[in-house]
């Protein structure tokens, strides 16, 4: 049904991004760059893609968008966290 595809091309959308969080993460440990902006930018990304899920599947437009730049932003920081 709706929500049935609607979840499906959430978690679609969220293995694109997954993986470049999780090797994102494990770099800044490994490079021991676990500051501020790692610690933020995480649980941005986290709790983002947390609010995301539902948002999507209930088809609440704005928001939605709004809520997948925040956790976009989370990853932008951890991503900038290796550079600084």
């Amino acid at each position: 049904g709706v929500l049935a595809g609607r979840l499906r091309r959430a978690q679609d959308n969220l293995f694109e991004t997954l993986p470049l969080f999780a090797a994102a993460v494990l770099l800044a440990a490994v490079a021991d760059k676990s500051g501020p902006l790692t610690f933020w930018g995480a649980h941005l990304y986290f709790f983002g893609r947390l609010l995301y899920v539902p948002l999507y599947a209930l088809g609440v437009p704005y928001i939605r968008s709004l809520v997948w730049l925040v956790a976009t932003g989370g990853l932008v920081m951890v991503i900038a966290a290796l550079f600084v």
